[in-house]
This record gives C-alpha cells, structure tokens and sequence, in this order.
C-alpha cells in the first residue's frame, strides 16, 4: 500500500500533542510516572517512548504508599509529568498534579488498534494522547473535541485529499480497530436478503466509553428494543461484543431478552463483513458506528462518542458544545490523521496512518509474521530448570479456563509469570507470585 505524501504539522492543527520525542538535551531522560497500566503494557510503551524514563505507579497504590515512595520523585524533578491510561487518576495523584500544577495526559488505545482485541493483550499499534480528557468523555472538552471544533479543514485541501485516499485505503483492506480473519460471510451468517438490514451494535456495558459517553443509563437491550421500535418490517441484527461472547467481560444485560426481537449474531464475524449487507446501525458509543458511516451507512448514537453531533448521525442525545457541521473526509482527518500516534510493532517508532492499515492487513495474510515476541528462556523463569513446573502448568489450565477465557488460558501456557504479573486483582498476582516466585 503507497504512503500518501503529505507530512501534517500537528501543532498547526490544533492538537496538544504531547511531544514523546522531546528531551532536555545532555541532561537525564525526562521522568515520566505511568499511573493504571497493567504489567504487559509496559514493554511496549518503553518501546515506543525511549526518550523518556517510565516509571510505573502500582495499579492498587494507596494514599500513604503515594506520599512516602512518589511524592518526593514528583518534587524533585521540576519537569516531571504523568501519564494515566485509563479514564480516572487515583486521588492521592490528582491532589498532587493540582497542587503542583504537573503536566498530564490521557492515553488510550487509538482507533486502529491490532488484530486481536485488547483484552488479548496485544500490543496497540496506536495510541491517543490527551491533555483534556478521554476522547469518550462527553461531560468535557478533550483535544480530540477541540481539534475537530476549531480545525479549518474547508482551507487544508491537502489534509481534505489525504483523508479521501486514506478512507479508501482502509476500506480497500477491510481493516477496522479490531480485526480477525475472515472465516465466514455476511450471506453464512445472516441468510439471504430479502428486507432493510438494521444491525445493533453491542458494547461492554459497564466500560468506560459508555460510563462517561452516555449520560442517561441504557443497555445494549434497551437500544435492541429501541431499533425494533423504530424500524418495523426490518430485519434486527444484534452483535454482542466479542469480549462478551468470549467471556472476557461480564454482560450486565442478557441478549435472550430481547431474541424474540433480533437475530442475535454469535458467530466470530469480521466488522467490515458484519456492516457489508447492513442499511441502518444503532449503537450507543461504539467505534463501529463510526465506521459505519465511513461506508455510506445511515447511523443512530444513543449517547455521545466523539464522532456525534458534528451533522453526521441520528442523535438522541444531545451535546451543546458541539453543533459544528464536518463532512466525514474532515471528521476522519481529525479523529485518524491528525489526533492519534501510531507505531511500528517491532521498533516502536512512530509511523503513519498508511502504513499501519498495510501492517495490519500483513498481519491477516501472514498470521505468524508480526507475533508479539514472548519472553526468551530463563533459568529462573516459569519453565526453564524448574521443569516440574510444567505438571503445574497443566494441572492449572483447567481452572484458569474456567474463572476466565480461552484467551486467558492462551496467555497462561504462553507465559504464567507473565500472566499472573498482568491481572488487575492483587490477591492473584499475590497467588502468582507464590506459584512463579522468579522473574
């Protein structure tokens, strides 16, 4: 796939783009605290941040552990700053970056993520940094919204240019944020078709993209009956989130509720082939309504995601700091060009839109040619002269495949340190620890 040849100068663009690739010269790396990022993200953002000193704050950090090991770091360092994956910070570090006045930002997985989910613990090939707020924060303003505010795009016709080629580009791939072979077709799934399509599009009820997207509370089952409601004599389909099919995430709403209404779709079933025969998308936040219109498909958002109330989508819920009519080339250019930093897989330099769609759609032809690496053979590792452990291993599998998922049960065998080290419930990285006690 050709690069498009055009450089966007992004401090031009309205973004206030944290600059990873600054440093101060001769002196020390600038020391950078990295607040709610589990174990096996931290390769990768050392890899992707090398100008930098990462220090990584404890996932389940207390106050008075904050004050006597961080706060005095903090202090010491007038140019330290903070990153927080995630959409809160733990109070005893907001105290501290207000009394301090501490430079800080948002990071969150970009919008062309890997071939596999998040939960899969692949490592992202984007990544959004913000010094507001989460781009799904619809209670505030976020760089992204401010971006997409302010940004004139009727006078960048290159930028216009580019994000038409790069539409077309991704469309060309069938590429989406998260990404699977293509097993089965739309036609397999959903049969042949005789009537208008409508596909609802099931979230992970209780993450944050719906908690601070959406203000009034709703389910993926009250927007089921709300589809039906509104498009009678269509054909509903409904498709849980593929965290919720596979057991990664609890649903808070169960589908056979509401399968007199729908067909629900429980089959592995690519984005890009989901929408191909679809007329008309409800969703409530979720990126894939996004991409719906992307492929000329009429959207209905029942809360508030960044690509809401720019003239674009049916929208039931309001959003007064926006109002501003883009067409979709702008839309894309803000949300995919201009806002996000992507990365190579196996460097962690900063590359382009282009090419990581060209990555991507290489990892789907060539499923073994960009793995994640795991870690190399230790005499103290999991395995290494400790073979016993390998009765352990499997006399465990069983167990971490039935609290869990067939993921979980992948990444346990792959690596069971590793595992362990990355579970956000600290009594089992203690248990963990017992079992594998080496790193």
């Amino acid at each position: 796939m050709a690069e498009f040849p055009l450089t966007i100068d992004v401090q031009t663009a309205g973004v206030r783009r944290w600059e990873h690739s600054c440093s101060r010269g001769d002196q020390a790396r600038i020391v950078t605290l990295v607040a709610g990022a589990t174990d096996w993200k931290r390769p990768f953002l050392n890899r992707c941040f090398p100008e930098r000193e990462l220090r990584f704050l404890p996932l389940d950090i207390d106050g008075h552990q904050f004050e006597t090991l961080w706060e005095q770091l903090i202090a010491s360092d007038k140019d330290c700053e903070i990153l927080v994956w995630g959409p809160s910070l733990p109070d005893a570090l907001k105290r501290t970056i207000s009394e301090r006045k501490i430079r800080f930002w948002f990071v969150e997985d970009g919008f062309l993520r890997s071939i596999r989910p998040s939960a899969s613990k692949t490592s992202p090939l984007s990544l959004t940094i913000d010094g507001r707020a989460p781009y799904f924060d619809c209670r505030q303003e976020s760089d992204l919204e401010h971006l997409l505010k302010t940004y004139d795009f009727d006078a960048d016709s290159e930028l216009r240019e580019r994000a038409r080629y790069c539409i077309g580009l991704l469309l060309q791939a069938g590429v989406s944020k998260y990404n699977g072979a293509l097993r089965r077709t739309a036609e397999e799934i959903y049969g042949k078709k005789t009537r208008k399509r409508v596909l609802v599009i099931g979230q992970v009820e209780d993450d944050a993209s719906i908690r601070l997207g959406c203000i009034n509370s709703l389910t993926n089952n009250d927007l089921v009956r709300l589809a039906a409601k509104e498009q009678p004599g269509a054909q509903i389909f409904y498709k849980p989130h593929p965290d919720i099919l596979g057991r990664v995430r609890p649903a808070k709403s169960d589908p056979s509720e509401v399968s007199h209404l729908c067909h629900i779709v429980a089959e592995q079933l690519p984005l890009a082939e989901s929408l191909r025969t679809i007329d008309h998308v409800y969703t409530i936040t979720s990126l894939a309504g996004f991409e719906a219109l992307l492929r000329g498909i009429p959207v209905t958002t029942a809360g508030s995601p960044f690509y809401a109330g720019w003239g674009l989508t049916d929208d039931r819920q309001e959003n007064p700091r926006r109002g501003r009519k883009l067409s979709l080339e702008a839309l894309f250019a803000g949300a995919y060009l201009l806002y996000p930093c992507y990365f190579d897989p196996v460097t962690g330099e900063e590359t382009s839109f282009e090419t990581t769609v060209a990555t991507i759609r290489r990892q789907l032809d060539e499923p073994d040619a960009l793995l994640d690496s795991r870690r190399a053979w230790r005499p103290l590792g999991p395995y290494g002269i400790f073979g016993w452990r390998h009765v352990l291993t499997m006399l465990l599998a069983p167990l971490v495949l039935y609290v869990g998922n067939d993921r979980d049960l992948e990444d346990f065998r792959a690596d069971p340190i590793r595992f362990f080290r990355g579970l956000s419930d600290r009594r089992l990285r203690i248990i963990g620890r017992i079992l594998y006690p080496f790193e």
